[in-house]
C-alpha cells in the first residue's frame, strides 16, 4: 500500500514498477493458494495493519493448488504498515520480507525463449526478500481529507541469486486535489532503477550476458471530467532489462543475429467509468 503509488494501473501509475515492489514477484505468485493472518493492533483500522501468510509457491492459475501442495514449495510473507504524523502531516512506513524454499531457475523461465534458447539456467534453493516503502505528505490542506502533495519512495533488496533482480528503488511527487477548482484530480511523477544480477547460463553461453540494469521514468495526471468519469494521459521513458534481442543456430548454439533493444517512450490514454 501507498498513498501515492499504488493499485494495479487503473487509477495512479501505469508501470508496475510504481504500484509495488517488482522484487516480490519472484516469490510471491500472482496467483496462488494460502492462507493469512491480518492483524489490526489499534482502534483505527487505518493507524497500523500487520499481515502474515503462507502461500504455495507454484502459482499456476489454471489449478486450485490443493493437488500442488508441498512443504518444499512455500512462500511465507509478512508486512507491516504504520501511519506516522511527522511535522503534523499524514505519512506512512511500511516494511516486508517474502521467504520461498522452492527450488528457483533465475528469471523462472519468464525470459524470451530466443535468448536462452539450448541454455540451462541454473536452479537454487529457496530465495528472500526485504522491502520497504513509505509516504508523507509536505502540503496537507486538512489533515486527513485525502488532498494534498507529497513524496513517495520504495527500496526492496533480494539475494540476487536466483532472483536476477538485486536490488530496486523507486522515488517520486504526488498529488491529490491540490486545485479548489479541481478537487479530484491527481498527477504523479516518478523514476525507478532495478540492479540486475545476470543469471548463470550452464553450456556453450555460459560467459553470455545477456541483461542490464533496467530504468524508467513516468508522469501522468488524472483528469476528473465528472467525479465518475477520469481521463488518465501517460509518458513513460524506459530502458529495459533486455538488452539485446539473440537468434541461435540450430543444432548448434551459434548466434547468427543480434540486434539492440533501444530506450522505448510509451505515450498512454487511460478512460476510466466508476460505478
Amino acid at each position: 500500500m501507498n498513498e501515492f503509488a499504488h493499485g494495479k494501473g487503473d487509477t495512479q501509475f501505469m508501470n508496475m514498477a510504481f504500484n509495488f515492489d517488482p522484487i516480490l514477484a519472484f516469490t510471491v505468485p500472482y496467483s496462488t493458494l494460502g492462507t493469512g493472518l491480518i492483524v489490526l493492533p489499534t482502534k483505527d483500522p487505518k493507524e497500523a495493519i500487520v499481515s502474515v501468510m503462507v502461500l504455495q509457491a507454484n502459482g499456476q492459475p489454471n489449478t486450485s493448488g490443493v493437488g500442488d501442495l508441498d512443504g518444499n514449495k512455500i512462500t511465507l510473507a509478512a508486512e507491516g504498515r504504520v501511519r506516522t504524523d511527522f511535522f503534523n502531516l499524514t505519512g506512512h512506513q511500511l516494511f516486508g520480507t517474502s521467504f520461498s524454499n522452492k527450488k528457483f531457475t533465475s528469471i523462472d523461465q519468464r525470459l524470451d525463449r530466443d535468448t536462452i534458447q539450448n541454455g540451462t539456467l541454473k536452479a537454487e534453493k529457496g530465495s528472500w526478500n526485504i522491502y520497504y516503502n513509505f509516504d508523507q505528505y509536505l502540503y496537507e490542506p486538512k489533515k486527513g481529507a485525502d488532498r494534498g502533495v507529497g513524496l513517495f519512495g520504495r527500496l526492496g533488496v533480494s539475494d540476487g541469486n536466483p532472483n536476477f533482480m538485486k536490488f530496486f528503488g523507486s522515488f517520486g511527487v504526488g498529488g491529490k486535489g491540490v486545485f479548489d477548482s479541481r478537487p479530484r484530480d491527481e498527477f504523479g511523477v516518478g523514476y525507478y532503477f532495478i540492479n540486475i544480477d545476470n543469471p548463470t547460463i550452464q553450456g556453450p553461453l555460459q560467459t553470455r550476458s545477456f541483461l542490464r540494469d533496467e530504468y524508467g521514468f513516468e508522469f501522468y495526471y488524472n483528469f476528473a471530467i465528472t467525479p465518475w468519469l477520469k481521463l488518465t494521459p501517460d509518458i513513460q521513458i524506459v530502458r529495459g532489462a533486455q538488452k539485446d534481442k539473440i537468434t541461435l543456430g540450430r543444432p548448434i548454439p551459434v548466434i547468427t543475429s543480434k540486434k539492440s533493444i533501444s530506450t522505448a517512450t510509451i505515450l498512454c490514454l487511460r478512460l476510466q467509468m466508476v460505478f
